[in-house]
């Protein structure tokens, strides 16, 4: 003998809503976590990214030490017109001097230098769109080691 359920509107209903806040719930939180990692300073006027310096080495069958330097993340999307602020930790390797090519702020290129265990602060407002690669200069030959480059993409 089979046993027949009978479920009311009012009940069809409530499930209804409650899968829907579910869903809202869901897109929203969903939406949450996928913002850009960047916060503001102050007043909330300037884009600020935190960045560090990371080192891989390794030993070929060879016998032969390869080492390559990083930056962290490797790549950086500013909005043009707005101030940037990137504070740049020093993890791995003594010093990394480094130049932002061919961006410019007040006419002057863009440059700093991070040392291990200490955090360089850099701040300027690009005003072109483009991509600009960040440049350690000490880590830049491939003749001698894997060069260390990020990019700044404005946008």
């Amino acid at each position: 003998m089979s046993k027949v359920v009978f479920i009311s509107k009012k009940r069809v209903q409530w499930y209804l809503i409650l899968a829907l806040v579910v869903i809202i719930a869901g897109v929203y939180f969903g939406w949450q976590q996928s913002k850009p990692a960047t916060a503001t300073v102050g007043d909330g006027s300037a884009q600020v990214f935190n960045l560090v310096t990371g080192e891989f080495t390794t030993e070929t069958s060879s016998g032969k030490q390869l080492e390559a330097y990083v930056w962290a993340p490797s790549t950086i999307i500013v909005k043009k017109g707005v101030p940037v602020q990137l504070r740049i930790t020093g993890v791995s390797g003594q010093s990394h001097p480094f130049v932002i090519e061919g961006l410019t702020s007040d006419g002057q290129q863009i440059k700093g230098d991070v040392q291990k265990g200490k955090t360089t602060v850099v701040s300027f407002t690009p005003e072109e769109a483009g991509t600009y690669p960040i440049v350690c200069t000490t880590h830049s030959d491939p003749a001698t080691s894997i060069p260390m480059v990020g990019y700044l993409v404005v946008q």
